[in-house]
């Protein structure tokens, strides 16, 4: 893996995006047992004034009274924010902020004050999820299609998560991360990688008129035609003259009795 990251440098730079995130989320998780504040207060509290911050530290905050939280946002964090950022690089940094705000913007809005604080980075997973799935779609470009099933390989099962099955889960955080991230797919489909176009479609685009091969092709067809037609018809013709030609012989006629007088006489 190390040797790999070393050849592709720009795979190197997305992994360590992703790295540091994971590491910002372990520091704050060993925080939370530091500090005497309890860290989930930082969480998103849906239609409360005071929860709008949750919106910037919901990411990196999660129940520090079960590892297993951040033990299962870690790997998908990590691999998600790196495929994005190899992937997207140039608009990589835009759809990633995006994603974060507009997820806990919009779980501030749907979701119903019950007292209990949004946290962790699941909102934000889905909607990275979502864009990669979404947007290589859109693409048509075989490599990103190919990452959008990748994408639904390991992380399709995810999709369970937008329902209230399980109990303490912010489904409504994952919901509002897949909304965000088909937005984004919509919104920034002309911008990043594209699909190589053909010569025709740029010839198309700077208003140049592609040859008519098709053209040229019935009228060589047409002129080959022609040429086998008049072959034809002088064949023909030379045969007709051959037949009709006739051939004269003229030769005079004596009948015996005069030549049995002429050698008489």
């Amino acid at each position: 893996m190390l040797l790999f990251l070393k050849r592709d440098k720009s795979l190197a730079r997305a992994f360590i995006v992703g790295l540091g995130l994971v590491i910002i989320m372990w520091m704050s998780y060993w925080a939370d047992f530091l500090f005497i504040t309890d860290f989930h207060k930082y969480g998103v509290l849906p239609k409360n004034i005071e929860g709008l911050r949750g919106i910037f530290f919901m990411p990196f905050i999660h129940a520090h009274n079960d590892i297993h939280h951040i033990i299962n946002n870690s790997l998908p964090t990590l691999i998600l924010t790196t495929l994005l950022f190899y992937s997207y690089r140039e608009i990589a940094i835009k759809v990633f902020l995006y994603s974060w705000f507009f997820t806990g913007a919009l779980l501030w809005i749907i979701a119903k004050n019950t007292g209990s604080y949004n946290i962790g980075m699941s909102g934000l997973i889905y909607a990275l999820t979502a864009f990669l799935f979404t947007s290589g779609t859109f693409r048509r470009h075989l490599p990103l299609q190919g990452l959008s099933l990748f994408v639904v390989f390991i992380y399709g099962s995810l999709v369970w998560g937008i329902f209230p099955i399980k109990e303490h889960v912010s489904w409504q955080g994952h919901l509002a991360g897949l909304i965000t991230g088909v937005v984004l797919a919509i919104i920034f489909r002309k911008d990043g990688p594209q699909r190589p176009k053909y010569q025709y479609e740029i010839e198309k685009e700077l208003g140049i008129e592609p040859p008519d091969l098709e053209g040229e092709y019935w009228a060589k067809v047409r002129a080959f035609e022609e040429q086998q037609r008049l072959r034809e018809e002088q064949i023909a013709a030379s045969q007709q003259r051959e037949q009709t030609t006739e051939i004269k012989i003229i030769y005079d006629f004596k009948p015996k009795e005069s030549l049995d007088k002429k050698q008489q006489s």
